[in-house]
């Protein structure tokens, strides 16, 4: 449902496809140890806990709003959300907030939040906890 993806290049130094068989691209290690790097993901998630869809009194993290989140070895993060509707009031405003939210976490270098729409958000991304705050069960 949630996904943490380290990347470590630019796709476009990634190799092109040669067979059908062959690997998209070489497994690569990252830059950034891995205690540092799930250290960081506590805090991406915990800042990412702290935003909230204001007509719906949960996190976005816990609505299942966060799609993907890449973190480079440089410490830039990329992060693909939705929204509930696409018609949200707070359509052009929530991908700020949640860039300033994460832009709290000393030492990283930048955060780019794009909004997609593809696959559409509906109730069962939520969690258990999110569905539990708001009497779903």
């Amino acid at each position: 449902m949630r996904s943490w993806t380290h990347w470590s290049r630019p796709a476009a130094s990634l190799p092109e496809i040669m067979t059908d068989t062959a690997p998209i691209a070489p497994e690569t290690s990252s830059a950034i140890p891995q205690a540092e790097l799930d250290a960081l993901t506590d805090q991406i998630v915990e800042k990412l806990k702290s935003v909230f869809d204001p007509e719906i009194p949960v996190d976005i993290y816990e609505l299942g709003l966060i799609y993907k989140v890449d973190v480079s070895d440089d410490r830039e993060i990329k992060i693909d959300m939705t929204l509930t509707a696409p018609g949200c009031p707070v359509a052009g405003e929530m991908p700020g907030w949640v860039e300033d939210a994460v832009m709290e976490i000393p030492g990283l270098k930048s955060c780019a939040v794009d909004l997609v729409f593809d696959p559409p958000w509906d109730p069962s991304r939520m969690s258990d906890e999110a569905k539990l705050q708001l009497n779903m069960f």
